[in-house]
């Protein structure tokens, strides 16, 4: 950790020209900048997140809150906004359990919190923009409460860039911790609360993997499972192997309990979540165990729906492909990203397949599971990048016939190697390709919702839909949002509907079977 290197290391990664040191002891150090104290406890490094080193991960089983700090935030109230994936949302479920296991209560009125949270992702550069402007308008807040703690917390945390700027130019935060010591919580709000200084500590090497911690989940309908964390890919573009560290597999007893947990609690559907899902159990020693297997013992699960993100094309086995065509409660979508079309892109991006392996990967999966539906994520603009090589992109999106994806025009990240390439792709140019990309997509959902038509489908029915109360929302086994007329005492709960009218998006149907039993 940094912290252990003192100030003459720190220097490399911020700013101390203006900075004076006040005190030092218990290997932390307080400086004092732009007049705000602030005691660096460990600091982000951008060379030491990049180490994958051979230290054993090791697997404590903890109750989440020491006793003498379950009462910090009785009659107090907390507040957190989670920016970014679905590993930010199901850490947020961590944070929740922590704040309520010592007293606090949620809000979702800023002006009534006494904690604020904002959960961050760094992926893309307007991800981190929003950030900072909620920080901007957190600032008057701040100065109206000054007894409000405000924290930034997530992968813009793990950025030494992000924390220099935050210690130089928003002196109004209190706390700033990462994405490997959120068990670490109480005890930093204990730090911010009584040492009345910016407290920051994020940790460069990831921890141990920490079992048992309260998790307070959204809803009682769907669920995410974290079964391992962090990813060693270093995907040239990517700032998630510095930011979540190297990859650690949860033990599969520990996975496999918390499933079962979830499954009489009356949970309809579960979501395995990795940064690489696929990669899981290679770091295990003492045993040959991989996705493929923990798939095949959570299909025995009575839990009617389970679902994985994300997976990585190099990784996903033919084992993996066998056991999802087992069917039962593993649906038929799986989200594959591609990332390129072309094979010199690929390279570029260190993605470790070519364009020719990746469809022979899709010809394997959709001979075993022939209705699955195949999602995607793409790039567009990436350094280098040609017409004709976009034009690569376009025709493999056609041939793998993804039903829908996600697109995002290139955003360099400060420390990734394709940020040193030359950004030579003009935005306009950039822009004008996602709009090409996005009609092609919307093309091929179209065409694939039509498929559809007439077909009688499963949804489980998620809530109201956003623009109608009157219309029920909820998804298909393969992921496809359904709009219908129905009763709000079928929230919940598992209909039948015939397909009427596909749209682009979504999909209208109407009821053919009611549910027998009434929501829970």
């Amino acid at each position: 950790m940094a912290s252990e290197k003192g100030n003459k290391d720190y220097a490399q990664y911020f700013d101390f020209s203006s900075a004076k040191v006040i005190k030092q002891e218990d290997g932390k150090t307080t400086y004092r900048i732009n007049g705000r104290d602030i005691t660096m406890l460990s600091a982000p490094s951008y060379s030491d997140e990049k180490k994958r080193g051979k230290e054993e991960i090791k697997v404590h089983y903890e109750n989440g809150v020491p006793a003498e700090l379950s009462g910090l935030g009785r009659g107090k109230k907390y507040l957190i906004y989670t920016y970014g994936c679905q590993m930010n949302e199901h850490d947020t479920e961590i944070m929740r359990g922590l704040f309520e296991a010592m007293g606090y209560e949620a809000t979702e009125e800023r002006k009534d919190a006494d904690v604020i949270l904002l959960n961050t992702c760094a992926v893309r550069e307007n991800a981190e923009d929003k950030v900072f402007g909620e920080l901007g308008h957190m600032k008057l807040l701040k100065q109206q409460r000054p007894e409000l703690i405000l924290g930034v917390c997530g992968c813009m945390s793990q950025e030494a860039s992000v924390v220099n700027r935050i210690m130089h130019k928003h002196p109004h935060v209190d706390l700033i911790f990462g994405t490997h010591n959120i068990h670490r919580l109480p005890h930093l709000l204990q730090d911010a609360y009584f040492g009345k200084e910016m407290v920051v500590e994020v940790w460069s090497k990831e921890g141990d993997i920490i079992e048992n911690l309260p998790k307070k989940r959204a809803e009682g309908l769907r669920a995410w499972v974290n079964i391992m964390y962090g990813c060693d890919k270093f995907c040239t573009y990517c700032i998630v192997p510095y930011t979540r560290g190297k990859e650690r597999s949860r033990l599969p007893e520990d996975v496999i309990a918390e499933v079962r947990d979830l499954a009489r609690q009356g949970y309809k559907e579960i979501t395995l979540l990795g940064q690489n899902v696929n990669a899981y159990g290679k770091d295990f020693e003492d045993r040959n165990y991989r996705f493929g297997d923990l798939m095949d013992d959570i299909r025995k699960i009575d839990i009617p729906r389970v679902r994985f993100t994300t997976s990585h094309p190099r990784d996903f086995d033919d084992h993996l492909i066998e056991v999802l065509a087992k069917g039962g409660n593993l649906v038929e979508h799986i989200h594959l990203p591609v990332q390129s079309g072309s094979t010199d892109i690929l390279k570029r991006m260190s993605r470790k397949y070519t364009r020719e392996r990746f469809l022979e990967l899709v010809g394997r999966i959709r001979k075993a599971i022939p209705n699955v539906v195949l999602t995607t994520d793409i790039i567009v603009g990436f350094p280098g990048e040609t017409e004709e090589q976009f034009e690569e992109t376009m025709s493999i999106v056609r041939e793998a016939n993804f039903s829908s994806a996600f697109t995002f025009i290139y955003s360099p990240r400060e420390g990734t190697p394709a940020a040193e390439m030359a950004d030579d792709v003009l935005y306009e140019v950039k822009q004008k390709r996602l709009q090409r990309l996005n009609e092609l997509i919307g093309e091929l959902s179209l065409a694939n919702h039509l498929e559809l038509k007439g077909q009688i489908v499963e949804v489980l029915v998620e809530g109201e839909s956003k623009n109608n109360p009157d219309v029920l929302s909820g998804r298909t086994r393969t992921n496809k949002l359904i709009h219908f007329q129905g009763k709000k005492e079928w929230i919940g709960q598992f209909v039948q509907v015939r397909v009427t009218e596909p749209q682009t998006w979504y999909i209208k149907a109407e009821v053919v079977t009611e549910p027998e039993a009434a929501a829970i």
